[in-house]
């Protein structure tokens, strides 16, 4: 691997991690904006989270969907006008009150009320659609810049742009909620929760438009060897091998499976985390979105060394990692439902990180894990079938946690998630003895 080919490498990793970043202030803004949308609009903890659910349906849909089109299409077209019309819907998400008022000549009763949630939750699954444009490009391009032997190192290290970009929204949305708002109430501020990081994405598009580059051979550079060979691009054999190393493997399904479970931990912690702080720990929303952003940096952490971990001393097998990662996980989430409401706010984020920190090792490896399976001529694929699994989750983390919530209290909440967290460990451990990927077995002649 020649000095041009790492500078590219390098370049590659640094602008697709802002990049996907930007698509998490577009994306995670929302979780912020609900508790001052519920006290503004009167919407319950239910509709809210009927919000997230359709959302991450249909971004999981999205992702596979996107995913068969991003291993055959320019990443960084994909990519950028992806970003650029996450934030157009963010701004229309608003603009929501001003538009159910035009729609109905009202600014309050049950029929403006009805109005505004169908066309909030119509904008915010159109925005779960576009977002679907952020990671299968990310997983193409990471493939065909990095070897396989160093895919869950370097990947890793590119998986924080998960925890950073949440972490700056949710932060950026703390202060606007307690400073843009009007009166005791900060009546309006959550609209700026989407304003603002609308504007931040639109310029991250035009960001990844400048400097993003596709395929080493799309800048005049040698592809990476690799054990792959697909002599035709016909269709018919196109096909053959996506059944081959996607839809017919039995590791890529068990991966989606426990990826549900993964991400019911992951998205209860840190979707529903300022409502969960503000409600059952007391806590202040401003705090709420620092400890919401340390569980984010626990993240970065847990990433960076469950992915050193697995190359170092697992010999690739991210499967394995997973399994100790979400036995953590269990622990640490078990621990935090048990600290009384009056604990120190050290106490919280000292719990959250280690949560945080062990969540986002599953997060990050099943994509590698995933890929690396499914080989690089279709780690797109294989990472959007995995995605449909996670943002299915959305169904228990969303419309699930917040009904369990309203209705039978946050204990109960708590157990769910302590629950789908040890299921997720038995689910990793049925590929325990699996290989570390695919390639010696994905010849085509």
């Amino acid at each position: 691997m020649n000095k041009e080919f790492k500078e590219w490498q390098l370049r590659t990793i640094i602008v697709s991690m802002i990049g996907y970043a930007l698509f998490y202030f577009v994306r995670k803004n929302l979780s912020m904006a609900m508790p001052g949308m519920a006290i503004d609009l009167g919407i319950s903890k239910t509709e809210l989270g009927f919000f997230l659910t359709l959302h991450g349906l249909v971004y999981g849909v999205s992702r596979f969907v996107n995913g068969i089109f991003a291993d055959r299409l320019n990443a960084r077209f994909y990519m950028a006008i992806g970003l650029a019309l996450c934030a157009i819907a963010n701004f229309a998400f608003g603009f929501g009150v001003d538009i159910a008022g035009c729609i109905t000549g009202e600014s309050s009763g049950t029929q403006f009320t009805n109005t505004l949630v169908l066309f909030m939750g119509i904008t915010w699954v159109v925005n779960g659609l576009l977002q679907g444009s952020g990671f299968p490009p990310c997983a193409r391009l990471l493939t065909h810049w990095i070897p396989a032997k160093e895919l869950a190192t370097k990947m890793s290290i590119w998986n924080t742009s998960h925890s950073i970009g949440a972490g700056m929204v949710v932060i950026l949305c703390g202060y606007i909620m307690e400073y843009l708002g009007v009166g005791e109430e900060h009546t309006g501020a959550w609209r700026w929760c989407f304003w603002i990081p609308s504007a931040i994405a639109l310029t991250g598009a035009a960001f990844l438009f400048i400097f993003l580059r596709d395929t080493p051979s799309s800048v005049g550079l040698p592809e990476l060897p690799g054990v792959v060979k697909v002599k035709s691009k016909k269709t018919a054999e196109t096909k053959a091998f996506l059944r081959e190393k996607v839809f017919g493997n039995k590791f890529i399904w068990i991966l989606g499976i426990a990826n549900f479970f993964v991400y019911i931990v992951r998205f209860s912690m840190l979707d529903c985390g300022p409502t969960l702080l503000k409600d059952s720990k007391m806590v202040d929303l401003r705090i709420a979105g620092w400890l919401v952003a340390c569980f984010e940096v626990a993240g970065i952490v847990g990433m960076l060394i469950a992915g050193w971990v697995t190359d170092r001393y697992l010999k690739g097998r991210a499967h394995r990692t997973c399994v100790f990662c979400m036995l953590g996980a269990t622990f640490f989430a078990f621990l935090f439902w048990q600290l009384p409401n009056n604990a120190p706010i050290e106490i919280y984020f000292l719990v959250l990180f280690a949560t945080g920190f062990f969540i986002y090792g599953p997060q990050a490896l099943v994509g590698i894990a995933a890929a690396n399976q499914a080989t690089k001529k279709a780690a797109a694929t294989a990472n959007g079938v995995t995605g449909i699994f996670g943002y299915a989750s959305t169904a228990v983390s969303g419309v699930g946690f917040g009904y369990v919530a309203q209705h039978y209290g946050w204990d109960l909440a708590y157990i769910s998630i302590v629950v789908m967290s040890l299921v997720g460990v038995g689910v990793f451990m049925l590929m325990w003895n699996a290989k570390a990927d695919g390639y010696e077995e994905s010849i085509t002649n």
